[in-house]
């Protein structure tokens, strides 16, 4: 059997597995270890073993569990509730304040979690009602609660940057330092199209009620956001600062983190040993469940690139698209099919060990390229039929809202991110402009 057909039927039963609903870490090491012991023989094992050890010896991966159990503290001090009612008497008589609330609470919120269940959901219950009690459009109210919790994988510190840094030999820091620009442009063009919207049709976002405006005075009002945005914002600039400042690897840094939010628990009188067993729990969970995917991963990974499979399928790739841009976008293109079925980091497995290996043979720089697949990676929470946010969110609505309604809510915004991302094509500066300041 050829080297091509045996490749071929490797994707094949691997698209299989998937489709018949199994675990992505199972079906990607078990693929890799059947096909290893009848295509190569048991020596194949000693290359799952080598690459599973030179994958787990990577320290960054220690920074996985310290994210998000800052995540989930940060979750615990329910510090969003407050932040999204002081910034609703703040900006919320502005046509769309409200809505714009959610984006500006996601956003902060996204730089102290890094996990998308948790921004959608919390952001979710607390807003969602507010947003439906106000007269605002159930599209737009959806939408913006499923497209501001999912900037939770692209606004650093992120468990995703942190995978994809580790997957590709990319330092972890220069990847925080590159996408946080992108992550901000993104979050402000959210802000621009619902106050475009709402100003040319003032029934999808109504404002808050003068008289409701000023039955809190304007100085209590700041007072509020102060106490509730600064803290979380702190300890963002700490971590991030630390990381960009070369003080602080992100490993270290995120240890400073996940103690600062554990101290953010007692400020916020939210501390108790339940809440911190549950934070421990369920990000033993989350880490268990990133870490058995890794290893199934690298074992797959680690067979493809033994059976010189990155310079077979980059010989096809060029041949069918013609060139290194046709090359890139045929990368972002399959990574956003794949958002539509499986989520980031089934994509980030899948894609990394076929396309990067190519892409690093062109003079592309690779940092840059991360940073648009991070961007691209924001639709597959958002794409239908499977998009995680989209689930999330039609959990805690109202009954009377639909699935479909969700759906036609996030294609705007889904619009946004590609028009970001091809933004960020054009104008590659726009990602390696924060970079080559810090790094000189």
């Amino acid at each position: 059997m050829s080297i091509e057909i045996f490749i071929l039927m490797m994707f094949v039963a691997m698209l299989v597995g998937l489709a018949t609903g199994h675990p992505l870490a199972f079906v990607l090491g078990g693929i890799a270890v059947i096909f290893g012991l009848f295509g190569v023989g048991p020596g194949s094992l000693n290359i799952f073993i080598n690459g599973t050890l030179g994958a787990m010896n990577d320290y960054s991966l220690i920074a996985i569990p310290m994210f998000v159990l800052m995540a989930n503290l940060m979750s615990a001090s329910k510090i969003v509730d407050r932040l999204f009612e002081s910034l609703r008497l703040l900006i919320g008589g502005i046509n769309g304040g409200l809505a714009i609330a959610v984006i500006i609470v996601s956003t902060v919120f996204a730089a102290t979690t890094g996990v998308v269940g948790a921004s959608v959901v919390t952001m979710g219950l607390v807003s969602i009602p507010v947003l439906l009690k106000y007269g605002y459009d159930s599209k737009l109210a959806t939408g913006v609660v499923a497209a501001g919790g999912t900037l939770g994988i692209l606004i650093p510190p992120s468990i995703m940057l942190v995978v994809m840094g580790v997957q590709s030999s990319v330092s972890v820091g220069d990847l925080f330092k590159a996408s946080l620009l992108p992550g901000l442009m993104l979050a402000f063009a959210y802000c621009i199209y619902v106050l475009v919207v709402c100003y040319k049709n003032p029934k999808l976002g109504p404002p808050v009620t003068k008289e409701e405006m000023e039955s809190v005075l304007l100085r209590k009002r700041i007072k509020e956001v102060c106490i509730y945005m600064i803290p979380p914002v702190l300890i963002v600039l700490a971590v991030l600062g630390s990381i960009f400042a070369g003080i602080a690897t992100p490993t270290e840094a995120s240890a400073v983190g996940a103690f600062a939010a554990l101290l953010l628990t007692v400020f916020y009188k939210k501390f108790s040993i339940e809440m911190l067993s549950n934070a421990v729990y369920d990000t033993a969970k989350t880490t268990a469940m990133v870490l058995i995917i890794l290893v199934g991963a690298t074992a797959f990974s680690s067979l493809f690139l033994s059976l010189n499979g990155a310079s077979i399928i980059q010989t096809y790739v060029e041949s069918f698209v013609g060139g290194k841009w046709g090359v890139l976008i045929l990368a972002l293109v399959i990574t956003f099919i794949l958002g539509m079925f499986i989520d980031w980091i089934g994509i980030i497995m899948i894609v990394f060990p076929i396309f990067m290996p190519i892409l690093e043979t062109y003079d592309f720089n690779m940092l840059w390229v991360l940073v648009l697949v991070c961007v691209m990676l924001q639709t597959s929470f958002l794409t239908p039929p499977f998009g995680y946010s989209l689930f999330y969110v039609k959990g805690i609505v109202p009954d009377g809202i639909n699935l479909l309604t969700i759906y036609k809510g996030i294609v705007p915004f889904v619009l946004i991110i590609v028009v970001v991302l091809a933004i960020l094509m054009i104008f590659p500066n726009l990602a390696l402009w924060v970079p080559n300041l810090l790094n000189g």
